[in-house]
């Protein structure tokens, strides 16, 4: 499945966020903070990197709706099985 530069700049900036979030979970773990901020910060970091999956299987779907006829190498069972990974 090639989903379009398009689609994808959304979910490279997102996934760029999370790489920030994961930079300064990392450092808070280095520099002792408190357990409270480590997981609040680590969970923006996971729901972050979850987003950025469910938006590339959406493009996928969306782009196989569209592009089915010419595509049809990713199924409908294909899709769910990678919705079912994120969730």
């Amino acid at each position: 499945m090639q989903v379009s530069e398009e689609s994808m700049k959304p979910v490279l900036d997102r996934l760029k966020r999370a790489q920030g979030q994961l930079a300064a979970v990392i450092a808070m773990i280095e520099y002792g903070r408190e357990c409270e901020d480590v997981v609040t910060q680590l969970a923006a970091v996971s729901k972050a990197l979850d987003r950025a999956g469910f938006k590339i299987v959406a493009s996928g779907m969306r782009q196989c709706l569209v592009d089915g006829s010419e595509n049809p190498s990713m199924t409908q069972e294909d899709l769910e099985k990678l919705f079912l990974t994120l969730a």
